[in-house]
């Protein structure tokens, strides 16, 4: 099942148990993706449909570090219960130790040495764990890793 046919199903389902909140989730994922696709002037791919969701993630977790440092908590569950709704339709997400396995594969790929080398280390490894592990955290794995 297509991740669109999926968002429609959901949406039914949604609809149905008149549950507004994951509705209204639903809805900002498929214009997101339709907008995506038409930019690109074509039907996304897999990986162009995980690169649109990791950028919803990734705006929602961005909206709620900001909402609870101004203390709008009222804000912040909201975004929270949208992130998980969104975070529903992204592949499974990788372990630490699995990202720290494809860190260490990709240092001796290019054969990196020091933190200089950290550029060429997240070149190969990002394509790799797209949508699948959070930038943030496979940057720092790549820091300790390189600091050995």
């Amino acid at each position: 099942m297509s991740l669109l046919e999926r968002l429609n199903e959901d949406m039914k389902h949604a609809m149905k148990n008149k549950e507004k909140e994951k509705l209204s989730v639903i809805r900002m994922i498929k214009a997101a993706l339709q907008n995506e696709a038409i930019k690109l002037g074509k039907e996304l791919s897999e990986e162009e449909e995980i690169t649109v969701l990791s950028r919803e993630v990734k705006q929602r977790k961005d909206s709620l570090h900001e909402f609870e440092k101004a203390g709008r908590t009222d804000l912040a569950e909201k975004i929270n219960t949208e992130l998980t709704y969104v975070k529903e339709y992204m592949p499974e997400q990788l372990t630490e130790d699995e990202i720290k396995e494809i860190v260490k594969e990709a240092i001796r790929e290019v054969d990196a040495s020091s933190k200089s080398d950290m550029g060429k280390v997240m070149a190969v490894v990002m394509p790799k764990v797209k949508g699948k592990a959070d930038g943030s955290l496979v940057n720092k794995i790549v820091v300790s890793e390189l600091s050995k």
